[in-house]
């Protein structure tokens, strides 16, 4: 036959200790919590804020320089970047650039030397031509080699000049009054209309025209006949 149920059998002494203190402890929380503070509470609990306000304010100061620093920064980097993105640019125009015009200068350079030494060359054999030595029996060979010369000068004097406005003395003044006749022409012709256009163009062409249109009546009339 089973034993009888005894309850304090299974009653912890210990659980139920705790629970009566923590008991006791929530009442007397409850008790303090609605008594009202005294004014020593209440100054303490002000001091307490505005050390907090104070501590908020200086690590805001403290966040706001650490932000003026990263925007600083930011700044100089991207004036890095677009200061180093146009530098590269500019340079490595700036040397093709230079390169082709210290290349077509050397070559310029070269080609003047050349033209030089050949005036130079040509300058000297006709110095050196002397027509009080020629006697009568040399005379016509002379005369020959003496033209040749002069001819090959004047060649190489031609070559020079095309070579080299310089030595054609005015046409550095006739290649600046040559530019504004151009472009006052251009203007001119840009402030006209097409249908203007085409009347100047007939204007200019109607010889022309004429003459072919004479031709045809010709040769049409002779191709009737």
């Amino acid at each position: 036959m089973a034993a009888e149920f005894d309850a304090s059998e299974f009653v912890d002494a210990d659980f139920q200790a705790s629970r009566k203190a923590a008991a006791l402890s929530a009442a007397a929380a409850s008790f303090d919590g609605g008594r009202a503070p005294s004014r020593e509470q209440v100054e303490s609990r002000v001091s307490e804020m505005q050390q907090k306000l104070a501590d908020l304010k200086r690590a805001q100061q403290e966040l706001e320089r650490e932000r003026a620093s990263l925007e600083e920064t930011r700044r100089r980097q991207l004036e890095f970047t677009t200061g180093r993105t146009e530098m590269l640019d500019n340079l490595t125009r700036g040397i093709g650039l230079l390169e082709e015009s210290e290349f077509t200068a050397r070559r310029d350079a070269e080609q003047m030397a050349k033209a030089l030494q050949g005036l130079r060359d040509v300058l000297a054999k006709i110095q050196s031509i002397h027509e009080e030595t020629w006697t009568k029996e040399t005379m016509n060979v002379e005369l020959t080699r003496a033209n040749t010369a002069i001819e090959n000068a004047r060649m190489e004097w031609n070559a020079a000049r095309l070579k080299f406005p310089v030595l054609s003395g005015s046409s550095a003044a006739e290649q600046a009054q040559v530019a504004p006749e151009n472009a006052a022409a251009a203007d001119f012709l840009a402030e006209k209309s097409y249908s203007e256009l085409c009347k100047l163009g007939l204007a200019l062409t109607w010889p022309l025209a004429l003459a072919g249109l004479g031709i045809f009546v010709l040769l049409l009339i002779f191709l009737l006949r």
